[in-house]
């Protein structure tokens, strides 16, 4: 017997067929300038199939981003070093560079910078209160702030072209970056080699 796409799997495709969609409107198009419209049509879907997936193309980019990203805070939370998550983190942006170089160059609302320095700061400090049991201290969590923007700032700079690094180089950097505070907790929490 051979079993049907559950409902839920075949949202997913669509949503993947969408998000390749604004890919390449993104190769000839500003983030900005593109509309929902050019979007169904590439993917050859209706607007109502759009709008019943994602709020906007902001959220679309956000989602397409939090997939390619997933795999490597997967890792870091099985025990890996927060630089091999990084690493994995900027070789998925990496591969998908034009995509990110796109969806960086805006930076208002909703934007994918806002969103990933949100999904990075609650990732940090759900790590810690997983490994510590406890949550991060107010200390930390300015200190997390403050690194997680920093990153993202360097991010972009580096996904659009400001710094010839490979991955493992930038990730490198990000990490002796760290503040010391933070740096002791993570060797505390066995998430620095």
């Amino acid at each position: 017997m051979i079993e049907s796409s559950t409902p839920a799997m075949k949202g997913e495709k669509t949503k993947y067929r969408l998000a390749a969609a604004m890919k390449e409107c993104m190769k000839t198009t500003p983030v900005d300038a593109i509309t929902v419209r050019q979007i169904t049509e590439r993917c050859g879907v209706t607007r109502q199939t759009f709008y019943r997936n994602f709020l906007d193309k902001y959220d679309l980019i956000n989602w397409y981003f939090d997939k390619l990203l997933a795999r490597s805070f997967e890792h870091m939370g099985r025990g890996t070093t927060v630089l091999d998550s990084l690493e994995k983190k900027f070789t998925y942006i990496q591969e998908e560079k034009a995509f990110f170089a796109a969806a960086f160059r805006y930076d208002r609302q909703n934007s994918l910078r806002e969103h990933d320095f949100k999904l990075i700061l609650a990732f940090y400090e759900n790590l810690i209160r997983e490994k510590s049991g406890r949550p991060a201290t107010p200390e930390i969590h300015f200190l997390l702030e403050m690194y997680c923007q920093g990153s993202i700032t360097m991010t972009v700079k580096w996904v659009l072209g400001g710094m010839d690094l490979t991955p493992s180089q930038f990730a490198g950097l990000l990490v002796r970056a760290m503040p010391a505070a933070l740096r002791d907790l993570f060797l505390e929490l066995h998430l620095l080699s």
